[in-house]
């Protein structure tokens, strides 16, 4: 496969998953879990929700991307959901130690009110989102073979 046909699945992986992700999170919404990564962001951003979303999908662009060109060459796991699902863990992990916790320094609040988002339960449906983008990014790009070939 060429180095086009990788990004070109990178870029769909990224879209697709971070749509199946944001209905992923709509579902916590409607169990009381309330994850709305498009306002968080565009809560940088004075409340654009537009740029909130453009970001969020960027974002998602962006993992796919380094799973496809960095992870799938560095990391030797056959199963494309098993390696999906574990890639999606590194996000959930900047994401709980350094992002959550730097919105919350932005609201005012102490590094440790983030950490892990500031609850076990949080932090776990953030867990469950990433390993469900995860699982969608390596099942878009299945093929095992490197891009050094």
């Amino acid at each position: 496969m060429n180095k086009n046909a990788h990004l070109s699945k990178a870029i769909l992986a990224g879209i697709i998953g971070t749509i199946g992700m944001t209905l992923f999170m709509m579902m916590g919404n409607l169990m009381g879990i309330e994850m709305n990564v498009p306002k968080m962001l565009a809560s940088m951003f004075g409340g654009n929700l537009i740029v909130g979303w453009g970001m969020h999908f960027m974002v998602g662009i962006i993992l796919a991307l380094s799973y496809v060109y960095y992870f799938v060459n560095v990391i030797k796991i056959n199963n494309p959901f098993f390696r999906g699902a574990v890639y999606g863990i590194l996000p959930w992990i900047v994401a709980q130690v350094m992002v959550m916790p730097m919105m919350s320094i932005m609201n005012g609040m102490s590094y440790f009110d983030g950490f892990f988002s500031g609850s076990l339960l949080m932090a776990s449906a953030s867990l469950m989102v990433h390993l469900f983008f995860g699982l969608i990014v390596g099942f878009i790009n299945k093929p095992t073979e490197n891009l050094q070939n």
